[in-house]
């Protein structure tokens, strides 16, 4: 599977002023999903390696529908390198607007903690290819800006 979408009402225990998810809750949200993605992708236990990129453009309101989709854009020889977005809006309008993207890697490990080979995947269709360029080029900017 090289890619998941959630589906969920929002909610949490402490909305922040004026009924707003908190942004690290939302963060957590885009974590979740691409660490389903990458565990489904490489039969085993993953652990996130990098998160970055990450824009929000509005905020989800407690009771919105959100999706979260995670997609796997690239492989290396234990790692897997994931294009989030998360989409909410209002359940009866049914319109789900952006709130955020980020990228992120995921790195498969053995039950030691250490690395394990997974699945190649190579992106196939010009908009895959495009997308796989756009995220390499995010991890590779933040890589050099450390």
């Amino acid at each position: 599977m090289h890619s998941i979408t959630l589906r969920f009402l929002a909610a949490s225990a402490a909305p922040s002023a004026f009924g707003r998810i908190q942004g690290g809750t939302v963060l957590l949200w885009a974590d979740e999903a691409g660490l389903a993605c990458a565990s489904a992708w490489a039969h085993c236990a993953c652990t996130t390696a990098f998160v970055g990129s990450t824009s929000f453009l509005r905020p989800v309101r407690h009771g919105d529908l959100v999706e979260v989709e995670a997609r796997l854009v690239y492989t290396g020889s234990s790692s897997m390198s994931m294009a989030i977005e998360v989409r909410a809006g209002s359940i009866q309008s049914g319109e789900l607007q952006p709130v955020t993207h980020c990228v992120a890697v995921y790195a498969a490990v053995d039950d030691e903690g250490q690395p394990r080979t997974v699945d190649a995947w190579t992106p196939e269709t010009p908009g895959d290819i495009a997308l796989a360029q756009r995220v390499k080029g995010h991890i590779d900017a933040e890589h050099a800006a450390q």
